[in-house]
């Protein structure tokens, strides 16, 4: 944690009254040892185990900070809503990359970055964490800490800002964030082939390896979809190479929105697995179809999976599992390691030394 320590400093500039209240809330909830539950727009509350405290609301601190569309740098407050966001960049002709999904709400920025959840374009940009240059963070002593960014050079090796993405708010408070953001595609299209499941794997992992302007790769009920982006004439060549059908832009976009933003019937099952593999690992062996994202690297299990062990199905292909719907006595996380949990243990000491924000959430008595 020292290396941390050195990426800090305390903000001596001054802060404005929905911060200071953040602040204010904060010190006193580790006065009284009293845990809160950090939220801004709710539309991830689902997402995480079990955990409770009193709620901090933190979607008041919200606006666009700072915008160089030359730069491809924005810089925004932890509350802003994603739409807010998207129509500035849209009037520009950028977009985030990731995807972030919005669960049939509006996110905040700040959940967005806390639960790190990328959509069908993440193995060909990047996930969130490889789009956050900077943030700032309210720690469970009051402190407003800076990292990356504009702010200071990453001179340690620990890229605390990155650390953030994932973290589910057990560090502190989310209250900025710079992210980068990317010229939107000249030219997309959507292409749709009828083979099956093991089939669409291996022709992902080839078209994979192919320089391709490939930017998502699904496959679900006997098709696979591929999406294509770039310049006019990659895509062109590209949808020579590949072949398939040629998807109605219309139809492509509620297809590509519906793994995006979690609308698909598969995640709405009574139990849905999530399960994160190598994308050449064959198919688990189970008694049902997966819906396939990310070029075979995520693949969504639903119906007759119960009494089975996924997890166990999912080690073995050298890939983790999580429980994305439904009760069960594991955890919903993939269990980490023993050494990994006590990293993330002394790093909650570091930045919450009370314990206080989102106690439980990421992994149980953390």
């Amino acid at each position: 944690m020292e290396h941390c320590r050195i990426l800090t400093f305390r903000d001596t500039e001054p802060m404005d009254t929905e911060l200071l209240k953040l602040k204010e809330r904060v010190l006193q909830a580790r006065a009284r040892h009293q845990p809160v539950r950090l939220h801004g727009a709710r539309t991830k509350d689902f997402y995480g185990e079990e955990f409770e405290g009193e709620l901090l609301d933190v979607s008041g601190y919200r606006g666009v900070v700072d915008y160089e569309p030359s730069e491809l740098v924005l810089t925004a407050r932890c509350g802003t809503p994603l739409s807010e966001i998207e129509t500035a960049l849209a009037e520009r002709g950028q977009f985030l990359a990731f995807e972030p999904p919005r669960f049939g709400g509006d996110p905040t920025l700040g959940g967005i970055v806390a639960t790190g959840l990328s959509g069908p374009r993440r193995p060909h940009a990047g996930a969130v964490r490889d789009f956050v240059l900077g943030a700032t963070l309210l720690s469970g002593d009051g402190e407003l800490l800076r990292f990356g960014g504009q702010v200071m050079k990453n001179v340690a090796g620990f890229d605390v800002s990155r650390l953030l993405c994932g973290s589910l708010g057990i560090l502190g408070v989310i209250t900025e964030v710079s992210i980068k953001v990317l010229p939107k595609p000249r030219a997309e299209e959507t292409l749709r082939l009828e083979m099956p499941a093991a089939q669409a794997i291996a022709a992902f992992n080839r078209w994979g390896g192919q320089p391709l302007p490939l930017s998502a790769a699904a496959w679900h009920e006997g098709a696979a979809w591929i999406r294509l982006s770039g310049a006019e004439s990659a895509v062109s060549a590209a949808r020579a190479a590949i072949g398939g059908d040629r998807v109605f832009t219309s139809l492509a976009r509620r297809w590509w929105d519906a793994l995006q933003h979690y609308t698909h019937p598969m995640y709405s099952e009574p139990v849905v697995w999530r399960t994160s593999v190598p994308p050449t690992a064959p198919l688990l062996n189970l008694p049902a179809e997966p819906l396939i994202d990310w070029g075979g690297g995520l693949r969504w299990y639903s119906g007759p999976v119960e009494g089975f062990d996924v997890r166990g199905l999912a080690m073995a292909a050298g890939g983790t599992a999580m429980r994305w719907r439904g009760e069960g006595a594991e955890s919903r996380f993939h269990p980490l390691p023993r050494a990994v949990t006590e990293i993330h243990r002394r790093l909650k000491r570091s930045f919450d030394p009370e314990g206080i924000f989102n106690p439980g959430r990421l992994l149980a008595g953390l």
